[in-house]
């Protein structure tokens, strides 16, 4: 995208979905330029507004879809998927009257995405078809494994790795409370394993139908939940015969429910979507 000329106020919406937070913006009724620097002043918590994406609704560019769906992160790279960030985007459309739709189709960098708000308000999300060869994570792999190794400062670390339109490798730990997400994350989002980085999500199965997580995104760090993360844990762990084909994912900002029935089926997401406030802000 190209900077803004002018001093023009935006209008935005403040969301979260489990914490995991978004600023909004409505593209098809004002003019959204920005360039990477004005997404970074934008997303700083302390001069700018304070997020992990921001989000654009767009006309679509298709027939078959209601409205385009873009993704930037806090250092202003744009990406492919954000599971949270389409729940937002499903509420938003329906708060600011752009849609009364129940059954949303918005088009993507990763293909169409189909959002189902529910009778009790809270949305599920097709997140499509996971994709497992190293190819299409994609991942500096000869070949796709179950199980991958990694060496950083000296210690192997065995991890799954899986896209939902955007990169993830996922530990298995005996505690999230205590995993290194901060300093090993950083570490292995950006490893030369992962062309295009990836989100390391940290693991912990407490039964068939439970699993904790934490997630280190790439360009925005530790959030307080991550939709994509958790819908890749889940088919790992689903994958491994360790989960069932319904989960329930509990994050730092609260819980997730993931089904997937397996290799050539789509991975479904529910959970709630929130507004905090709307504003404007000039740049």
């Amino acid at each position: 995208m190209t900077p803004a000329m002018s001093a023009t106020p935006l209008r935005f919406s403040k969301m979260h979905g489990l914490g995991n937070d978004f600023a909004v913006f409505d593209a098809i009724h004002q003019t959204v330029n920005l360039s990477p620097e004005q997404i970074r002043q934008l997303a700083d918590r302390h001069r700018g507004i304070g997020f992990d994406q921001l989000l654009l609704v767009e006309r679509s560019h298709s027939d078959h879809a209601d409205f385009r769906y873009r993704i930037f992160n806090a250092d202003g790279g744009e990406v492919a998927q954000c599971g949270n960030g389409a729940r937002c985007f499903a509420r938003f459309v329906r708060e600011h009257g752009l849609s009364e739709r129940r059954e949303l189709r918005v088009e993507t960098q990763n293909g169409l995405l189909l959002l189902i708000i529910e009778d009790n308000e809270r949305i599920t999300v097709n997140m499509g078809v996971p994709r497992h060869h190293p190819r299409d994570i994609p991942l500096c792999a000869d070949a796709e494994a179950p199980e991958y190794t990694v060496e950083v400062a000296e210690t192997i670390y065995h991890f799954g790795a899986v896209s939902l339109g955007n990169p993830h490798a996922v530990l298995t730990v005996a505690d999230v409370a205590t995993a290194p997400v901060t300093s090993l994350g950083a570490v292995l989002t950006t490893h030369f394993m992962f062309p295009e980085q990836a989100n390391i999500g940290f693991m912990q199965i407490i039964n068939r139908t439970h699993l904790r997580l934490r997630v280190y995104e790439r360009g925005s760090g530790e959030t307080l939940a991550c939709g994509s993360g958790a819908c890749a844990a889940a088919v790992i762990g689903i994958e491994r015969g360790a989960l069932d084909e319904c989960v329930r994912v509990t994050l730092p900002g609260g819980e997730l429910e993931v089904r997937w029935a397996g290799r050539g089926q789509p991975v479904w997401m529910t959970g709630p979507a929130t507004t905090v406030f709307d504003g404007t802000i000039v740049l």
